[in-house]
């Protein structure tokens, strides 16, 4: 008796559990890649997340003002995101080339591999744009009403979420989507310019500092494994070194014009170089 209530429980069990697949939701579970760099403090749905954690389709990640952190999808994408930023990928088919993204807000550096699947597409969605590539490196900065975006290589097509009619930029305008190449950009706001929404040349130090905001200071596609406290401090070691050298520069002219006539030339340190005379 108890021999036949054991298999008729395994009969269900087993009659149960295809109806059960095919009613689990299909986002859940299908894999999107990897995180494969991080600089604490960052997170994944709202948990701490580390090295070599896998992306679902779905999930959320986040860093704060202390983080930054690098994800590597399936199909040899990359997507770094700097701090204060959030990133929703929503779906993620590494062999059909299918990608949604949403970029709430921060700044995130895609460096997207070449789609070369029938249908496949890249696309991220910002609060008051879409952006989309066939297989480019772009950098997204989200703020308030406000979404960036900077062309550092191949080609960007964004589309304002309003629907407004794109300027015409020398033929780069195609109906309300502004086409971006390398060293262009585009600012999306809600107050429509006079001439509509066209591409612009990115200035050299903006593209500089968002690609140094983005950065996670090991100069490696991907770290897997890596506890990310070296790029912590390589990566504010670059950026300090970016934002400083203007500043150091200057401050270093004037203070090599203080000096003694004849006895030493003042350092900015307080130490002392014999000289033979004046100062230059």
């Amino acid at each position: 008796m108890i021999l036949a209530r054991r298999l008729t429980a395994m009969l269900l069990c087993f009659l149960i559990s295809p109806l059960y697949a095919i009613s689990a939701p299909q986002s859940g579970g299908q894999s999107a890649g990897e995180i494969t760099a991080l600089i604490p403090a960052a997170t994944r749905n709202d948990q701490p997340t580390k090295v070599n954690d896998g992306l679902q389709w779905n999930d959320l990640l986040q860093t704060k003002h202390s983080g930054r952190l690098r994800a590597g999808l399936t199909d040899g994408s990359i997507l770094s995101l700097g701090t204060d930023s959030q990133l929703r990928v929503v779906q993620h088919d590494g062999a059909s080339q299918q990608t949604s993204l949403e970029m709430n807000f921060g700044k995130v550096r895609s460096k997207v591999t070449k789609i070369t699947q029938p249908g496949g597409k890249f696309e991220m969605k910002t609060p008051n744009a879409v952006i989309g590539v066939i297989g480019t490196d772009f950098i997204t900065l989200v703020q308030p009403n406000r979404t960036t975006v900077i062309c550092v290589d191949g080609q960007v097509s964004v589309t304002p979420s309003s629907g407004t009619q794109a300027a015409s930029n020398t033929g780069q305008s195609n109906g309300n989507t502004i086409q971006l190449t390398a060293g262009q950009m585009v600012v999306i706001t809600p107050r429509i310019p006079a001439g509509g929404f066209h591409a612009l040349e990115t200035p050299p130090a903006l593209q500089q500092s968002s690609m140094l905001a983005t950065d996670l200071g090991d100069n490696t596609p991907f770290s897997p494994g890596r506890s990310g406290g070296h790029g912590l401090r390589n990566g504010f070691i670059v950026s300090a070194l970016g934002a400083g050298l203007i500043a150091g520069l200057a401050l270093g002219a004037a203070a090599n014009t203080k000096c003694t006539t004849g006895g030493g030339t003042t350092s900015p340190g307080g130490g002392t170089t014999p000289t033979k005379g004046t100062c230059q």
